[in-house]
């Protein structure tokens, strides 16, 4: 599949390029960024370098597609399809995405992923997208439940890292879902 960029009302997603790699090294050195994703930590900038090399791999194979955030030409994260799978009555795939700390809290993560949410279903005609977190990543659950996800529960260490095993949270969400968010028993607001 070649790469495709999008488009929302303040931000591009394109895919990454060498010219994000200090960016990128320089936004997973937040603790953060390593303390909810399976990134290496420390991460070097030969790390950001291999991600770019591998994201465009992952796009050419079609079984994921990563794009850098950016807002005013300025790198605010990533968002990305994972493990996309195809079936003859629809495919599937995980949503992820990490933040650069300057951009959170203005719902940036929020409108970059609705983007990618469209594009899953309607471009690439999945059916389910799927949503785990590490238990207590409450801002990327309060993102998932913007987006329309459902809450569907606990895997009890069944999330695995660089750093061991973890519990997740999963939610879904589905094609034909409505998209209103719903409330999450594991959310408070």
């Amino acid at each position: 599949m070649e790469p495709v960029a999008l488009r929302t009302e303040r931000l591009v997603l394109s895919i990454p390029t060498e010219a994000d790699a200090d960016a990128i090294t320089a936004g997973c050195q937040d603790p953060e960024v390593p303390r909810w994703t399976t990134i290496p930590s420390p991460y070097s900038r030969q790390n950001a370098v291999e991600f770019i090399d591998l994201v465009s791999g992952w796009w050419a194979d079609g079984v994921e597609t990563v794009w850098a955030i950016r807002k005013d030409g300025e790198l605010a994260g990533m968002v990305g399809l994972h493990r996309i799978t195809t079936h003859p009555h629809g495919g599937e795939a995980e949503i992820g995405y990490w933040g650069i700390a300057a951009f959170r809290g203005q719902g940036i993560m929020t409108e970059a992923a609705r983007a990618v949410v469209d594009f899953a279903f309607d471009e690439l005609k999945l059916a389910r997208l799927a949503w785990r977190a590490v238990v207590g990543n409450t801002p990327s659950a309060r993102t998932a439940r913007a987006l329309g996800f459902r809450y569907e529960g606990l895997l009890r260490q069944g999330l695995t890292g660089p750093r061991g095993r973890d519990d997740g949270w999963v939610a879904g969400l589905l094609a034909s879902d409505d998209r209103t968010p719903v409330p999450w028993p594991v959310l408070s607001s």
